[in-house]
């Protein structure tokens, strides 16, 4: 439905492009094609240097806020002589002092003086702003909008919902207009701090089947037997602690001697170094391929080499956690088993013994069998591989989730706005 919402949106990023948030690219790209036109406001620059397709199918222009505002001073002081003349202005420091006195951090001050840029160089033709994460993107536009007039929204995922104060969560859903989320545990948690309840709404995030490789026409039967032809062992994610990287791998190291095996991961992540000493203490360095972050070409390669999926998530130490991870969706589009834990809202998709095996999160030994269990029998791979593949076509429909966001930026246009038209 091209050009049917006529509306104009800054979309509020921490980082653009990230390798690691497909999920984001491919809404935005999903919004372009129903016609709502679109501009990223970025946080910070890049730091993948590869990108994915679906970054070049994206039209909107970006533009980069400074990071640091010791990068940028005159912007940043043009930005706050500029903003000062908003109509909005006075309204907007009430918010950000109130937050100073709670959060007396550099990071808050960064805020605001990135919603003092943002709002005195946003066009007069945008209608309203939208960001992606409660946390630190959500406070920039909650203030930019405040001082330009103009009514924000807010898609929360994962961090930023459980390590976020209580306090600012709930002031900052009681300011939008909307907030979508990917996970009804998520939801739930939200709900019970909201003010109006009835503005959030869960919306998975899918796959835009459309733009994926399809899956493999078939895959090896291997059970483990041969050392010469061993069973390929996948993960990707971030290599840090809430991914449980370290329970994989004392698993692995778990399995038992007469069973061949192979572990390929890819992603990024601050605990690489540790892993990989990790994995080398456990006499299993040999085993463990990191390929480290990855294009989406050289993702699904690995997807389609490997004989089943794992990701050991679970809760860590500040109370990060994930949502509901895109890639199992991503491993069970490609026809991959899956092994995970009941961490989160992972239940939601993959249903224990059905769709995937599920164990508990922090529990190596249990994750330890289930890959035994999986990795000797193929048969069992295969069936639950359909599954998991079925539950996905059925319940996390990505054409619906974007349809509603665009119908929703589409609606409560500022009076500015309008006359600038």
């Amino acid at each position: 439905m091209p050009g049917s919402s006529g509306a104009r949106v800054a979309v509020v990023l921490k980082g653009w492009p990230r390798l690691s948030e497909t999920f984001i690219a491919q809404e935005i790209a999903g919004l372009e094609a129903r016609g709502v036109a679109l501009e990223i406001w970025s946080l910070r620059r890049p730091t993948d240097a590869a990108r994915h397709p679906v970054h070049d199918r994206i039209a909107a222009r970006a533009v980069y806020l400074p990071e640091y505002l010791k990068d940028d001073p005159r912007r940043v002081w043009k930005g706050w002589r500029a903003a000062r003349g908003l109509p909005g202005y006075a309204v907007a420091r009430r918010k950000f002092l109130a937050d100073l006195r709670r959060d007396p951090t550099a990071n808050r001050v960064r805020r605001w003086g990135q919603a003092l840029v943002l709002a005195a160089e946003l066009p007069a033709s945008i209608d309203r702003l939208y960001a992606h994460f409660l946390h630190t993107p959500a406070s920039v536009a909650r203030y930019a909008a405040a001082l330009r007039g103009l009514p924000w929204s807010v898609s929360a995922h994962a961090k930023d919902i459980w390590t976020s104060e209580p306090w600012e969560v709930a002031e900052k859903l009681d300011d939008c207009a909307w907030l979508v989320t990917c996970t009804a545990v998520g939801l739930k948690h939200l709900r019970e701090l909201a003010p109006c309840p009835e503005r959030l709404r869960l919306v998975y995030h899918g796959l835009d089947f459309a733009h994926l490789p399809p899956p493999p026409p078939a895959r090896p039967r291997r059970d483990g037997s041969d050392a010469a032809d061993p069973v390929v062992v996948l993960s990707i994610g971030r290599k840090v602690e809430k991914k449980g990287y370290d329970d994989l791998l004392q698993a692995l190291a778990a399995l038992p001697r007469n069973l061949h095996w192979r572990f390929e991961h890819v992603g990024a992540g601050g605990l690489s170094d540790a892993l990989k000493a990790q994995a080398a203490a456990l006499g299993i360095a040999e085993r463990c391929t990191w390929h480290g972050a990855q294009p989406q070409k050289a993702v699904f390669a690995a997807l389609a080499r490997a004989d089943l999926f794992v990701l050991a998530s679970k809760r860590a130490a500040d109370g990060d956690q994930d949502g509901l991870p895109n890639v199992l969706m991503e491993a069970a589009h490609q026809g991959l088993p899956l092994v995970s834990t009941r961490a989160a809202a992972i239940g939601e998709f993959i249903e224990d013994g059905v769709s995937g095996l599920l164990v508990a999160p922090g529990a190596p030994a249990e994750l330890a069998a289930a890959l035994a269990r999986l990795a000797g029998d193929p048969d069992l791979r295969a069936r639950l591989a359909v599954q998991a593949a079925d539950t996905l076509r059925a319940r996390f429909s990505f054409a619906s989730g974007v349809d509603w966001i665009a119908g929703a930026l589409g609606q409560q246009r500022s009076p500015t706005a309008r006359a600038a038209e």
